[in-house]
């Protein structure tokens, strides 16, 4: 039902909605799992409510609609919007903007794109990332991949780039389940390998003049050993690097896959591109009430899969 439902918004009789997305993403309900949180821009008290507290400004009109694309019926819906009437409108005031998307099987070596190319001056929000991982690779970790974001006309190299999930949410090692203001992670099961997490640039606003871009690396990583038992396997995986005594070896270069010898002399950590299935809500402002993003994709799609994985 959390996928079925969508949430749009429209604002100063924009046509196309600033925000179009399955109504449980939206409210920082990865992969459809409720459970209990509060951050700094959502609460979900006794995990059965929806709360946002986004400041939304608009000039002239605001709409906001719930759809059920889905087959089941939903028996009882109760909201609450409130808003205030301002004097003055501020010039630098921005529109709230939502962009969902989901790939069920993310290509090995092409990075998934939280938030497409949006053209126009503004502020990147934060993200909400659900993953589910390919049960191909069994138990190695999913996580190496770089967050990064193409600012102004960047190109090959982004602005900002980090280093891992774990670490852009701002943990370590790993990451289990974990609430707080601007990072955590609400969904941590490794029996079923998934996992929803959320990071919010609000002490550390990201701006563009221009255009912003954000992806993911699809990478992860496990011992040379396992992975090269994935490879063998048929796993879908481009091995990336190999570290051996502290010492990182490169195995990747553009159109090239490094056959895997666990009985050669690489033996150690190895971080692999991969295939998932990854979704996610990013939260953006923009100087206009559209942004020309992708339609948000349809409810069988939305909803593949995930009543299996409960």
């Amino acid at each position: 039902m959390l996928r079925s439902l969508k949430i749009d918004m429209f604002w100063d009789n924009g046509k196309i909605p600033a925000v179009s997305v399955p109504f449980g993403d939206f409210f920082g309900v990865g992969l459809g799992k409720t459970t209990a949180f509060q951050n700094a821009l959502f609460a979900n008290a006794e995990g059965r409510s929806f709360n946002c507290f986004i400041p939304m400004p608009f000039k002239q009109c605001a709409k906001i609609m719930i759809t059920n694309e889905g087959t089941r019926k939903l028996g009882f819906l109760f909201y609450d919007v409130d808003f205030s009437y301002t004097k003055i409108w501020d010039d630098e005031n921005m529109y709230f903007h939502a962009y969902w998307h989901r790939d069920t099987a993310t290509i090995p070596g092409k990075d998934f794109e939280i938030l497409p190319k949006v053209n126009g001056k503004g502020r990147f929000l934060g993200t909400n990332i659900g993953v589910s991982a390919n049960p191909m690779y069994k138990k190695s970790w999913f996580g190496e991949g770089e967050v990064k974001m193409y600012i102004d006309g960047d190109r090959e190299l982004p602005t900002l780039i980090g280093t891992g999930t774990e670490d852009y949410i701002g943990t370590a090692w790993g990451q289990a389940k974990y609430i707080n203001n601007y990072t955590g992670c609400t969904v941590a099961d490794d029996s079923l390998k998934e996992w929803a997490f959320y990071r919010f640039h609000i002490p550390d606003p990201i701006f563009f003049k221009e255009n912003i871009r954000t992806t993911l690396q699809q990478m992860g990583g496990d011992g040379l050993d396992i992975v090269a038992g994935y490879q063998a396997s048929g796993a879908p995986l481009i091995p990336v690097s190999a570290e051996t005594n502290g010492v990182a070896t490169h195995l990747y270069a553009p159109g090239k896959v490094t056959k895997l010898d666990p009985k050669g002399k690489l033996n150690g950590w190895t971080n692999f591109y991969r295939s998932d299935d990854v979704s996610a809500v990013a939260y953006f402002y923009l100087d206009k009430p559209s942004a020309n993003l992708p339609d948000i994709q349809p409810v069988n799609l939305r909803t593949w899969n995930l009543c299996i994985r409960k």
